[in-house]
């Protein structure tokens, strides 16, 4: 049928990766051990692991927690091996580092468990825009596993993408 509007993207067999989707459900909390310092500083051992103890660790049931400390205090690795002991347990996931860290590690985690079969051999857009939080290396990450199976892949949208990777 002469002038029928055809939607080329519909018909094409462009595969769009939207990182929102693998966005790990969850609370996320930050645990910051300088609150059990001295002065901010200073670690006492035993005063530690009786904070440690009487801490309720309740509400970090199934959640994202990083550890870190907000000082400048110089930590024992112990320290945060001795709070993970209590987050494990519970804790969806736990990470000594950032908050940022820790969604570097759990969106990692989480793209590790995508099939990448049904972008087998085909363009690729990973979707730039998201209403979730979505970190920089998640997008690296998502690129790194598409390179071994995709034609090419974009960044963007279908109708303004740029793109990044074209297998040769």
């Amino acid at each position: 049928m002469e002038g029928e509007i055809v939607n080329r993207v519909a018909k094409s067999p462009l595969k769009t990766l939207d990182l929102e989707k693998w966005y790990p459900k969850g609370p996320r909390f930050t645990v910051d051990l300088s609150q059990w310092l001295e002065k901010g500083i200073i670690l006492r051992e035993q005063a530690f692991r009786e904070a440690l103890k009487s801490h309720d660790w309740s509400k970090y049931q199934d959640a994202y927690v990083a550890v870190l400390c907000t000082t400048d205090a110089i930590v024992p690795v112990w320290a945060y091996m001795l709070i993970s002991t209590y987050l494990s347990p519970i804790a969806a996931r736990v990470v000594a580092g950032s908050e940022a860290e820790l969604e570097t590690v759990i969106f990692r985690e989480s793209l590790n468990g995508m099939d990448l079969e049904e972008f087998r051999d085909k363009p690729v857009i990973i979707k730039g825009c998201s209403n979730v939080p979505v970190p920089p290396s998640a997008y690296v990450d998502a690129l790194e596993r598409l390179h071994e199976v995709a034609r090419a892949v974009h960044y963007g949208e279908a109708c303004s993408s740029v793109p990044v990777f074209r297998r040769k």
